[in-house]
């Protein structure tokens, strides 16, 4: 079986769960230094950032990378899988790590949850990235989109349609992108991943916006990166647009790039949140 290693050694955050049982929360710790905290995207894991954490590394960054609940290292049986659950649990990571406030670097899905964070705890936040950030609920471009969506909820469908959709995100494709593809397929095939996903899938990003108010108020720092070629917006630019005014944010648009640009792009990831992070290291990208 094709893997791809993750960023660092395994550790696991626990947390108590309603039902009595312990949950755990898969990261990674590397490096010394100002703390970057990096969430990916639903649907891949913590090893999406396995070029951008050496390079954050090298710059003089402490660097975690997460798995969100339910796939990647972390467990599964929780009874909530949403934006507001995965920021309950980065809110737990970040103190458990006590570092102080850190800069929050999220993609797609995540990028909601810190949405919550910005909005309940901006104490926890130095800044924030927002990179192809989904942070409201947008209906399907067209009637195939609709009935794509409605199977994506369905476990027998979710894990063969996002490997369909996969390819799509990558409009400038990693060296390594098969192995990635293979990687995430694997994972999603180990018993309850694909069923999490699924239940993420037929959730809404509906309380996220709602907070976005309160968010922009918090006045965390916020930096938005949109690929200018990313599918999973029918208007890439003008969500980038609506996502950076909603949260007072500086917007930097990736011409030609996709979905998960940390991945195609990771140098010109790692200068833009130097470039933004003013806690940041003094050190040049290499």
């Amino acid at each position: 079986m094709t893997t791809i290693a993750n960023p660092g050694t395994t550790q696991y955050l626990e947390t108590p769960r309603p039902d009595g049982s312990v949950g755990r929360i898969a990261y990674d710790d590397q490096g010394t230094g100002p703390l970057v905290l990096l969430a990916p995207g639903m649907g891949t894991t913590r090893a999406t950032f396995r070029h951008l954490a050496p390079v954050l590394l090298r710059a003089g960054y402490r660097v975690v990378t997460t798995d969100y609940r339910g796939l990647g290292e972390s467990d599964t049986g929780w009874a909530e899988y949403s934006s507001a659950a995965t920021a309950a649990d980065l809110a737990a990571l970040i103190r458990h790590l006590d570092a102080g406030p850190v800069l929050l670097y999220s993609n797609s899905y995540t990028s909601a949850s810190t949405v919550h964070l910005a909005a309940d705890h901006p104490e926890l936040l130095r800044g924030a990235v927002l990179a192809g950030p989904f942070v409201r609920s947008l209906p399907a471009p067209n009637l195939v989109g609709k009935i794509t969506y409605a199977l994506m909820t369905k476990p027998m469908f979710t894990r063969r349609l996002w490997m369909v959709w996969f390819p799509h995100m990558f409009p400038k494709r990693p060296a390594d992108y098969a192995e990635m593809r293979a990687a995430v397929d694997a994972n999603l095939r180990e018993p309850g991943r694909t069923a999490v996903f699924a239940k993420m899938c037929a959730g809404s990003h509906d309380a996220a916006e709602s907070k976005l108010p309160r968010a922009k108020a918090s006045a965390v720092p916020t930096l938005v990166i949109m690929g200018t070629a990313d599918e999973d917006f029918p208007d890439a630019t003008a969500e980038g647009r609506f996502v950076a005014e909603s949260l007072n944010g500086r917007l930097e648009l990736l011409e030609g790039y996709g979905h998960q640009p940390h991945e195609e792009t990771p140098e010109r990831i790692a200068e833009l949140v130097i470039g933004f992070d003013p806690a940041g290291p003094a050190a040049p990208v290499q």
